[in-house]
This record gives structure tokens, C-alpha cells and sequence, in this order.
């Protein structure tokens, strides 16, 4: 890709992620987390936010090698420690108002060599002291939204057979291809493509379905949905009032499966990569709502780790419906990173649910949520079960069936 092509689209990726994505308001603040090797990104969005009236913009910065040198020197119980004062303050902020922007660009793979148990450690740690700010995001508070940067450890591990500079030109074609920022005005396209998921949402509200039946090579699943569940998709307005994007780019619409409610089994049609490690043929089996086993013909031990998490880990927090013919799901690309992966294909989510995926859920409390079956947990962990060969039906309240998808695309 040429050097002035590549400026070009990641002028328009960091214009797409504030008027768009996060949609800033005038006089508000924004955090920014990104990696280090994201700068000329990070540095395009600061503009545009202080162009859109932005109060003040706050960046923080992560570094792999940083991140590295804690599992190669770094004491056995620093591992169970995080940073809860940076989360205390970030909760804080977002208690004020403070809109959140989360570039992504990771290595997938940079912990895969470590010791299993402590990023198994490390991670719990930080999903603890997280919680303050990630109960503000989960509740919809404020207006956030994640975009992501074409890093060269990322685009090593897509493109592992290409040379370093052809790896990072096909990842930045796909991500601005999928963020829809390939076009002369990004925006319009967003709004055609917003009203497009709505109408996929709002035929399926229309529905108040009971439950969703999955069935394909490997799943036999039945997902009972909440009580009061709302399907949304694209853009949605949070309790300040803000509508914006969550993630760019997305093809999903989702909603709230009720935790107590699902019974079967599934099998993963993609891989799924967690902290460093690919986990790989997932297959479970739920009874009442909870997984009571689980294989991996790759990264089991890591598998069994997350479900292990907490009380809510063996449980679901979101379905989410995805057709085959998705371009993200057309490239052909695994991306290792669940923001494209899993607008590739249908699938469930792990743990915490989003009160956003409930009638007037912006106005219930953690209380409400999980009377209406929402799930509560430390984590949030999305996996692929769709592909080409999923049938799915709508079951109705008095229990008839309406076909939703067939053969992996909408009915």
C-alpha cells in the first residue's frame, strides 16, 4: 500500500472514530489507550478530538517489551498484583463523563511462551482491579469505542508466509476495508450500514423470542434469552445520552441470553485466541445455564483457567447473529483478535453481560440485570460458533418455531 494511500486512510480511520465511533462531544474528555507502536493513530485521533471541541484527551500507553520484561525478571508476586489505582481513577473519570477510545494492535501471540499460570494470575488481577472502570462500560454509562492499527507483530501473525512490509499493507487494507474507511466519505457509509443492522434488530425485537436453537455439525444448543432482552446492532445510545459505535467495525447484532437458560452443546468454528494462547475446537456442554465440560485440541489448560475465572465464567452474557457472507467472514482472513473474529461468524460471549442488551437497560441497576437472568463476571470472552452449515430458529413464547437463519445466512 502506498505510503500517502496508507496516511490517507488512517486520516479517515481517526476522523471515523471520533465522529462516528465514540461521537465526542463538545467540551467532553476522552481516554485513549493504545499501544506505543500505535502512535501516528493515536496522534491523528487527539486532532480530531481537539478539532470536534474535545475538553482534554489523556493517552496511555502500553509496550510489549514492557509487558515482557515483567514474566522474564519480574518478582513471583507481582503477578498477583494490577495497577487499582489507575483503574480507581479511570472509573472515576468515566463517572464524570470522560468518553473512552481503546486502539487495539497487539501481538496475539506475545505471552504464548509463558507460564500459563501466571497470565492466568495476572489477568485475574487485573479483571479485579478493572472492575470499577469496566462496570461504567458494561453499564453503558459513557460514549467508548474500540478501533484498531495495522502493528507489525500483529500483521506477522496473520501473514506469517509474507515479508514484514507486505504483512502490515494486506493487514491495513483489511482493517480499513472492514472499518469502511476504503471509501471517499466513511460517515455515509456508516449511517447505511448503521440502518441495516437496525433493521435486523428491530425484526427480531418485533419477535420477542423465548430462545434461539442453534443447530450444525457438533451444536445442539438452546439459548434461552433474558427476561426484557433487546437486540441492538451498530450505533446505540448510552445513559449520557451519547449514541456512538462501540466497535469498528461490526457486523453483529446481540442481545442477552438468560444465565440460567441454556442446555446443549457447541462446538467453536474458529479458534480463539486469549492472552498469547490459541485455543483451538472448542466443544462444550451446558446444563442450566452453566458449561459442565469442556475440550480443546489446543490450549485446554488456558480454556479451563478462564472458565475458572469466577462464578459467572461458565456462563453466557451475549448471542450474537452474524451471517456468513459477512465481508470480514468473505475475506478469509483469521484475524486472532475478536474484534474482527467475531464479525466473521455467529457467537456467544463469556461472563459480564451489557445492560444496553435489555428494554431500558440504561436505566436498571446490577440488582434488575441479573433478575432478568443478565450474567455478572470479571471477564468477557467472545467465541465463534456459526459458519455456513448453522441453521437457526426462533423459538416464540408459546413455543413455534420462525426460521432466523439458514444454512449461515438470514431466513
Amino acid at each position: 500500500m502506498p505510503h500517502s494511500q496508507f496516511a490517507a486512510e488512517l486520516d479517515r480511520l481517526a476522523e471515523t472514530a471520533i465522529k462516528v465511533g465514540v461521537r465526542l462531544q463538545e467540551g467532553q474528555d476522552l481516554i485513549v489507550t493504545a499501544p506505543v507502536v500505535a502512535l501516528p493513530l493515536v496522534r491523528r485521533i487527539a486532532a480530531e478530538a481537539y478539532k470536534a471541541g474535545a475538553g482534554l484527551v489523556t493517552t496511555l500507553l502500553n509496550d510489549e517489551e514492557v509487558a515482557l520484561a515483567r514474566y522474564r525478571f519480574g518478582n513471583d508476586l507481582s503477578f498477583d498484583r494490577a495497577p487499582f489505582w489507575l483503574y480507581e481513577g479511570m472509573g472515576k473519570a468515566y463517572a464524570g463523563n470522560t468518553a473512552r477510545m481503546a486502539i487495539v494492535g497487539e501481538n496475539p501471540m506475545l505471552l504464548s511462551d509463558e507460564d500459563p499460570e501466571r497470565v492466568a494470575r495476572a489477568n485475574r488481577a487485573n479483571s479485579t482491579a478493572y472492575r470499577p472502570a469496566l462496570e461504567k462500560i458494561s453499564g453503558f454509562e459513557i460514549n467508548w469505542s474500540i478501533i484498531s492499527y495495522p502493528t507489525t507483530a500483529w500483521a506477522r501473525v496473520v501473514f506469517p508466509d509474507d515479508q514484514e512490509e507486505m504483512a502490515v499493507a494486506k493487514l491495513a487494507h483489511a482493517i480499513f476495508a472492514a472499518s469502511r474507511v476504503d471509501t471517499n466519505d466513511p460517515i455515509a457509509a456508516w449511517t447505511a450500514h448503521n440502518r441495516k443492522l437496525n433493521e435486523k434488530s428491530t425484526w427480531l425485537n418485533q419477535n420477542n423470542f423465548a430462545a434461539l436453537h442453534f443447530s450444525g455439525p457438533g451444536t445442539d444448543l438452546t439459548v434461552g434469552l433474558a427476561d426484557g432482552h433487546h437486540w441492538a446492532g451498530g450505533e446505540a445510545t448510552a445513559k449520557n445520552g451519547v449514541t456512538c459505535n462501540c466497535n469498528i467495525p461490526t457486523e453483529e447484532v446481540f442481545t442477552t441470553p438468560h444465565a440460567q437458560r441454556v442446555e446443549g452443546h457447541v462446538r467453536a468454528t474458529k479458534p480463539l485466541s486469549h492472552q498469547g494462547t490459541l485455543i483451538e475446537n472448542i466443544a462444550v456442554r451446558f446444563e442450566a445455564g452453566r458449561i459442565v465440560a469442556a475440550t480443546a485440541s489446543r490450549g485446554a489448560d488456558m480454556l479451563n483457567r478462564l472458565l475458572d475465572t469466577d462464578e459467572g465464567s461458565r456462563r453466557l452474557g451475549e448471542v450474537a447473529l452474524v451471517p456468513h457472507s459477512s465481508p470480514i467472514s468473505q475475506s478469509g482472513i483469521l484475524f486472532y483478535n475478536t474484534l474482527y473474529d467475531e464479525n466473521a461468524a455467529c457467537h456467544i460471549a463469556l461472563g459480564q453481560c451489557y445492560a444496553k442488551a435489555f428494554r431500558n437497560g440504561t436505566s436498571l441497576t446490577q440488582d434488575e440485570i441479573a433478575a432478568r437472568g443478565g450474567n455478572a463476571s470479571m471477564i468477557h470472552v467472545d467465541w465463534m460458533i456459526g459458519s455456513a452449515e448453522i441453521d437457526i430458529d426462533g423459538i416464540r413464547q408459546d413455543g413455534r418455531r420462525v426460521p432466523v437463519f439458514r444454512k449461515g445466512e438470514w431466513a
